[in-house]
């Protein structure tokens, strides 16, 4: 007899759909073999670490900062997380309350670990990124998903929220801004959301990953309605351009951070110093390094939009924030998977099929904009142009 795996194989394996990464890695080797290919199929702005963030890391690495750190964090460095989560949030927090890990996907695993197990059930916004279906059911919890209809601007729609809690339901998972919409919850959602945690006795955990590029820096907080309740994921990976250096962190209540530590301390063992150093500057210069990503993101947003407008067949969608735009190719009579294939084949322009985010976004594709003018002008000439075949086929 062969040697089998473990049940927990199958919960983190791709879903029926297929690899939703698998035509952006296509994309990104042909580029990397010199071939005339533009990819827009991810969230890494072409921007590079501001220069004192590596400055910091290099100076800790020549100084020796290559050995064991603290499982949670080195305390000057969650104090400095918890001080900005309390400006952006409004929520009091110290350094007991913050974690510091391997990015926010590494919180969002972390979070579902200790937040459900097999016969729960975890409630996920639709859409949801990519990685929500597998990060849920790593737990051994049932996901349940609950669409934010494109038809509602894609907000939550509360009262088909409510409708999915049960008995069994433990936690709701969610983003704001959201990735792929750029949909920033309103006030209102968050009222309502934070309504129906409290009334069910239920964690809330909400990634902000992208909130540093919101409006102000900042997005209405569930923390600061239900502080007890809440669980705050960030990163310096968007805001800093830092996606390589897996610097993220969760803010929480300080019984859920020392379960989170035990966790990491069989994971990660710590997260390496230097790459906290270089982390804390990061932190130190965070307001001028999210000004200058959102007026970065705000541009292009702006460019991409007004060059895609009026596309006979294909709707651009105006993101609230973030760096993705969605658009919308139903009128194509093309499914969004065959016209990412197409638009690629045909164009070499790759973008995201939406349906990889879930059943709201089926018929949307994702592009990010987070690229050179200059690209993206290319990008938006070549799409009109696949476009316009479709329409004289």
């Amino acid at each position: 007899m062969s040697p089998r795996f473990a049940a927990f194989v199958q919960r983190i394996a791709h879903e029926a759909g297929g690899d939703p990464w698998a035509l952006h890695w296509d994309a990104r080797n042909a580029r990397a073999r010199g071939e005339d290919v533009i990819v827009l199929s991810v969230g890494d702005p072409d921007l590079n670490t501001p220069p004192a963030v590596i400055e910091a890391a290099v100076a800790a690495m020549r100084g020796g900062d290559t050995h064991y750190t603290e499982s949670a964090g080195r305390p000057k460095l969650r104090a400095a997380v918890a001080a900005l989560h309390t400006q952006r949030t409004g929520q009091a927090a110290r350094a007991e309350n913050a974690i510091v890990l391997g990015g926010c996907q590494n919180g969002l695993f972390v979070s579902s670990m200790l937040l459900a197990g097999p016969g729960d059930e975890v409630i996920a916004l639709d859409p949801m990124y990519a990685t929500y279906p597998a990060t849920i059911r790593a737990s051994g919890a049932t996901l349940v998903s609950v669409e934010a209809p494109a038809a509602n601007g894609f907000h939550p729609d509360l009262a088909a929220l409510e409708a999915a809690i049960t008995p069994r339901t433990r936690a709701i998972f969610l983003a704001t801004p959201n990735n792929p919409t750029g949909v920033v919850f309103s006030e209102a959602d968050v009222d309502g959301i934070a309504a129906l945690a409290r009334r069910h006795g239920l964690w809330v955990v909400s990634d902000e990953v992208y909130a540093g590029i919101a409006e102000g820096g900042r997005v209405p907080s569930l923390a600061l309605r239900l502080p007890s309740q809440v669980l705050t994921l960030g990163s310096l990976s968007k805001t800093h351009a830092m996606t390589g250096w897996r610097a993220g962190w969760i803010v929480g209540p300080e019984d859920f951070i020392a379960h989170a530590e035990q966790l990491a301390l069989n994971m990660l063992y710590g997260l390496p110093g230097f790459v906290q150093e270089a982390a804390q500057k990061a932190l130190e210069i965070a307001s001028e390094a999210e000004t200058t990503v959102r007026a970065y993101c705000g541009l292009r947003r702006e460019r991409l939009y007004r060059a895609l407008d009026g596309l006979p067949g294909v709707r651009a969608v105006w993101p609230d924030a973030g760096m993705f735009m969605l658009l919308d190719v139903r009128a194509t009579g093309l499914s969004a998977g065959e016209f990412v294939r197409g638009l690629y084949q045909a164009e070499r322009v790759s973008l995201l099929d939406g349906a990889a985010f879930g059943r709201a976004t089926d018929g949307f594709v994702r592009a990010c904009f987070a690229a050179e003018e200059v690209e993206l002008d290319e990008a938006a000439r070549r799409i009109r142009r696949y476009a316009a075949s479709l329409g004289a086929r």
